[in-house]
Formats: structure tokens, sequence, C-alpha cells
């Protein structure tokens, strides 16, 4: 069946009720797609039944059987007990303060290298970009020797200048990506109207560049968070462990390992940073979208 439009053009209609077919590409990536969610979501189905069972229950049953009695008590045990609550407190309390720092630092200098002119500001930014390829292992035990000597080795400022150092040369990649999207004319119109340096950095180039700081901030957010080498390294106290720290010394009120709390501890750090990623999603597909736009 055809129709003709007002332009003469004919319109060949599809017959009623027919499917679509598939190709062999469609078939392949809806297959490896499927394969994907299910690698990712059934170890957090079998995490989450696991967190509910009993000690005995996790022993003497299939790891993937359903739980006897469904304990939700484990997870007040591994937040009490467990100390949970402090680790995820010390966590935030060094997480924080960093990616302040970090998107401060890193958002002033991605505008400083590529909005203003400057003799020198592409081997700035190379001298940045070589610290991406110094890894943070080792430069570990020096750190160490100097945060011991100058006596801030028992508190959480040691996680919080080495996660900032380590993490900025990347932040200032990425920004940098992400300031070549801006339009340059934008700045130098501020410029002609009067506003000086501190002015365009704050009122125009922040707020457009909101996405990618909350982009960066999520990437540098789950890298600091999951971190457990620098946490081990310099937290010789438990009452300064972090959440990763916590969750390799877990144990019991009795010293025995039990796993209902242990992995219902798990399931509060894993789903806490998912439910993040999945309440900021949209924004960050944004911010990642608004860094290809120019390269």
């Amino acid at each position: 069946m055809s129709t003709d439009t007002p332009t003469g053009t004919r319109i060949q209609a599809h017959p009623a009720g027919r499917k679509r077919r598939f190709g062999p590409g469609k078939l392949t990536v809806r297959f490896l797609i499927t394969v994907l969610i299910l690698v990712e979501v059934l170890p957090m189905i079998w995490m989450f039944l696991t967190s509910m069972k009993s000690n005995s229950d996790y022993l003497n049953n299939s790891a993937w059987s359903l739980p006897t009695h469904w304990l939700w008590s484990n997870y007040s045990t591994a937040w009490t007990t467990g100390s949970i609550g402090l680790y995820v407190r010390n966590s935030a309390l060094a997480v924080f303060p960093s990616l302040f720092l970090l998107l401060l630092l890193g958002t002033a200098a991605g505008f400083a290298l590529q909005i203003m002119v400057w003799k020198g500001r592409n081997f700035t930014l190379l001298i940045f970009l070589a610290g991406l390829m110094v890894p943070v292992q080792m430069i570990l035990l020096p750190l160490f020797t100097v945060y011991t000597q100058a006596g801030i080795s028992g508190t959480l400022w040691p996680l919080i200048l080495t996660y900032t150092g380590a993490n900025l040369p990347l932040t200032v990649f990425m920004m940098s990506t992400f300031y070549r999207a801006v339009p340059r004319e934008m700045f130098e119109a501020a410029t002609l109207d009067g506003a000086g340096i501190l002015r365009s950095f704050w009122a125009i180039s922040v707020p457009m560049v909101r996405n990618a700081i909350l982009t960066v901030g999520l990437v540098e957010f789950f890298f600091i968070w999951n971190d457990l080498l620098v946490a081990l390294t310099f937290t010789n106290n438990q009452n300064l462990s972090t959440i990763q720290v916590g969750l390799l010394n877990f144990t019991g009120q009795f010293g025995s390992t039990q796993y209902g709390p242990l992995f219902a501890a798990i399931c509060i750090n894993v789903f806490g940073t998912l439910l993040i990623y999945l309440f900021l999603n949209q924004k960050i597909m944004k911010g990642l979208t608004g860094g290809a736009v120019k390269g």
C-alpha cells in the first residue's frame, strides 16, 4: 500500500503486523549487553542475600539459597558492633576535604591553562600530565617519613594531602579538556566590560562548567572512597580507619568473622555509592558529553 503526499512524493507504507528483523550485529550487541548486566547484577543479588543470612545458614547451605530467616538485624550489627558508622565518618572526613581542594585547584588550573594566555602554559600542562605517570606506590614511603617528622601521622591530614596531591594531575587534565569546549569569546566580552580575572573565573567559567565539575568530582570521589592502599599505610589507629580498612579488618563481637554482618557492611558501602551515582547520572552524562564538543 502506498500514499501520495502533497508534494507528489510516494511513500510506501509498511504492511500491518510486520515484525522487525534483527541482524546478527544487533543480536550480538544485545547478547553482550545481557551478559554485562548479569555480570554486574548477579553479584549484587548474591551479596544482598548473603547479608540476610546467619553464620550457620551461610556455611551449611548453597551460595544461592534464600535465607532461612531474613536477618535485617545484620545491618544494625554491622553499623554498631562492626563500627561501620565510625569508618564511614572517617572516610567522609578524608574524602570531602580532598574533593574540595581537588576541585578548587583543578578548576582554577584548567581555567589558567586553557582560557588565560601566558607564556609556558603548554609546558606547565605537560608537567601535570607527567604526574599521571608517577604511581602513588613510589611515594608512600617518603611521604610516610615526611608526615611522621611533621607530627601529623596520627591524624587524617596525611590522607587528605596524599589524595589531593596524587589525584590533582588527573583533575587538572580533565578540567582542561572541559574548558576547551568553552567559547573564549565569552571571556573576551567580559574583559571588555571591565571584569577581572577573578570575576571571570567565578561568575562566568564556574557556572559554565558546573556539570564538568560534578562529573570530575564524582570520578575522584569513587577513586578516593574505594582506596585501600593509602588508607592502610597512613592510618595506624582503628579510630582513624576508613571504610575500606574497616571492611578488611571486620570481625564480629567475639573476634570471629560473622558473614551476615560482614556482607551487610559491604552492602552499605556498595549500594550507598551506587545510589549517589544513580542520583547524579544525568548530570554526569551532560558533563561527559560537554567535554567532547570541542577537541
